[in-house]
């Protein structure tokens, strides 16, 4: 990727909470990475592991305490006045005045922006058309995501950041802002997603990044995440049959297994030729494997792996990690 298409370029990214006085904490710890022209990027982490603190560098609401960040080959925040009319920002919450209708709402904030779409076909395009005239506070709380989406793409971005665009939404809804985001991608929009959804990771990501403790744990196509985690077959045996009487674990392409009673758990990068050759076994033994369940390795397995590493690893550090909690 040439730095002509490199929308957004993150370098070796830090911030830091905290004066000194009373302590600091390090959020972001070296974050780098890249997203190019028309690509969909999400970032994915535990709660803390600093995904709204990078994006918020990204957006230009805080100086980063090192490293570069560059959006459309500006600094977002220095050179906020060439980077903010090009891009769109849906935050957790938006925080729009209660008394307002939804009409009203959309109208002041296409009245503050560039270049603004229509008032209607912001709201026709996340399903608000019907409810215009209604007031901000008597929004559900996925009706609320819907107008914060509206917003968000009022002024026609090059570059839409979307922090958990779908909490609160139903399955349908859900769906359907996925749909919309397809289709921006497809006009050529750079999306930079974060999201508690695998499944939405998944769907929509062109390249991922999963955080831990303000660190990039693990990155790439889903494929690729995917590929560094093994599958896994478990199965129990009859009695009298121990894991022993099982064909070399090494040459069936296991890289590791587990015995919890009657159960026998493997792990491989394998999967194939382990489960064949598993199952040419017991054929031949005349073994009935049950409760055989043969799983590839998911996003979901990725992610769990890294936060259940983190778990083992943290200790308590009191007020440190509270504060940690709450980025």
């Amino acid at each position: 990727m040439t730095s002509n298409e490199r929308v957004i370029d993150v370098t070796d990214l830090r911030r830091v909470y905290g004066d000194g006085k009373r302590g600091t904490f390090e959020a972001v710890r070296g974050v780098s990475f890249s997203v190019g022209r028309g690509e969909l990027f999400a970032l994915l982490g535990t709660n803390g592991a600093g995904k709204t603190s990078t994006v918020e560098l990204l957006e230009g609401l805080a100086a980063p305490a090192g490293g570069q960040v560059r959006v459309l080959g500006h600094d977002p925040r220095t050179e906020r006045d060439l980077v903010r009319p090009r891009i769109g920002v849906m935050l957790q919450e938006g925080g729009f005045p209660n008394e307002l209708s939804v009409l009203e709402t959309t109208r002041m904030w296409a009245g503050c922006t560039s270049g603004a779409r229509p008032v209607d076909e912001a709201l026709e395009m996340v399903g608000l058309t019907g409810r215009a005239p209604v007031r901000v506070k008597q929004l559900s709380g996925g009706e609320k995501r819907r107008l914060d989406l509206a917003l968000a793409l009022i002024g026609r971005p090059e570059v839409l950041f979307l922090d958990e665009p779908t909490t609160g939404l139903d399955a349908e809804g859900r769906q359907e802002t996925w749909n919309l985001v397809r289709a921006l991608r497809a006009e050529g929009t750079t999306v930079l997603l974060t999201t508690h959804y695998l499944e939405e990771a998944e769907e929509l990501a062109d390249r991922l990044a999963i955080l831990h403790e303000g660190r990039i744990a693990a990155a790439g196509t889903v494929d690729e995440v995917v590929a560094a985690q093994p599958s896994h077959i478990s199965f129990e045996l009859p009695q009298g049959y121990f894991v022993g009487d099982l064909p070399p674990l090494d040459r069936l392409g296991v890289s590791g297994h587990e015995v919890v009673g009657a159960t026998v758990r493997l792990r491989t990068a394998e999967l194939q030729r382990a489960a064949t050759g598993l199952l040419v076994w017991a054929r031949d033994a005349g073994v009935e494997l049950r409760r055989l369940d043969v799983r590839g390795a998911s996003l979901e397995e990725a992610f769990l792996r890294i936060a259940r590493d983190a778990k083992q690893e943290a200790a308590p550090r009191g007020g440190v990690r509270e504060k940690e909690m709450a980025l």
